[in-house]
């Protein structure tokens, strides 16, 4: 199925003292270049996100982000009461004051508040997992959907550049007796006496190096192939874009061969669609 490179999931948790908000957002990219947002107390746990997520979305710039929000009475934060004690005791001895205003003086000074570091509890890590779990299937999911436009645009464009291709056979052979009619007024213009049997010989030579016909077959073989990668199982934008490039020098060569404008004008608009279908394969998986 095609996946595109763009995709969005977010999943909220509230557990008993806190709220977990998981975002992930990709776009594309060659490779995956993965960005991580997490608080410190998980930062234990980034190698196993990394590797979850690099498994399930392969490819893209994506950002993960893992908020945490304390809702509970519970803080890691303590104030060192042994600490402002002393503090007080030293301060009344060279200072005059309120008790209020000592501990006022006091709370400003080094080391009066720490920060104890916390475990990560099992159970609770378990419920951000299946978070996380539910993001990427979201993320997925997006991805899919955006895959599915992208499929219906790229099947559009093919069979326009396959219609516009049976424009030019239908047109061929009026473009090859315009072209033999030009070669030959132009050897009566020469007003000279030539060998018939040799001027037939180098004009069907001169004819063959203007006929599109291989690149005609190889190029509709092109776009079949193309169709047909388009419904694999596996998303493949890299092997998508390897068959455009086939299909691009395929409709190059026409245009080089036609030497006749109508002819030209329609490998023009052949190049136009396959372009849009180029810029829209760098946003597939």
């Amino acid at each position: 199925m095609l996946q595109s490179m763009t995709g969005y999931g977010k999943t909220v948790l509230q557990l008993p003292n806190k709220k977990i908000s998981i975002e992930i957002k990709s776009l594309n990219s060659k490779s995956l270049d993965l960005n991580t947002r997490i608080p410190s107390l998980y930062r234990e746990k980034e190698l196993d996100i990394r590797k979850r997520i690099a498994n399930q979305l392969e490819r893209g710039k994506v950002d993960f982000s893992l908020y945490m929000e304390l809702t509970g009475e519970e803080t890691a934060t303590r104030i060192n009461q042994a600490v402002v004690k002393a503090y007080i005791k030293q301060l009344r001895e060279v200072a005059i004051g309120t008790e209020a205003e000592l501990l006022t003086i006091a709370m400003r000074l080094p080391d009066v508040v720490t920060t104890e570091r916390e475990d990560i509890d099992e159970d609770e890590w378990h419920d951000i997992q299946a978070g996380i779990e539910q993001a990427l299937q979201y993320i997925i999911q997006y991805r899919n959907d955006e895959g599915m436009v992208l499929l219906k645009d790229f099947e559009n464009r093919i069979n326009t550049i396959a219609d516009i291709l049976e424009q030019v056979m239908a047109m061929d052979p009026d473009r090859m007796a315009a072209v033999r009619q030009r070669l030959e007024k132009a050897v009566a213009d020469l007003k000279e006496k030539v060998d018939e049997n040799r001027f037939e010989q180098e004009l069907i030579y001169y004819l063959e190096k203007y006929d599109i016909t291989e690149e005609k077959v190889r190029l509709d073989n092109h776009l079949k192939y193309f169709l047909k990668a388009l419904v694999s199982d596996d998303s493949n934008g890299k092997k998508l874009g390897f068959i455009a490039q086939e299909i691009g020098r395929e409709i190059n060569t026409i245009g080089s061969k036609s030497n006749h404008a109508p002819m030209q004008k329609l490998v023009v608009q052949m190049k136009d669609e396959l372009e849009k279908i180029k810029e829209q394969l760098l946003n597939v998986l």
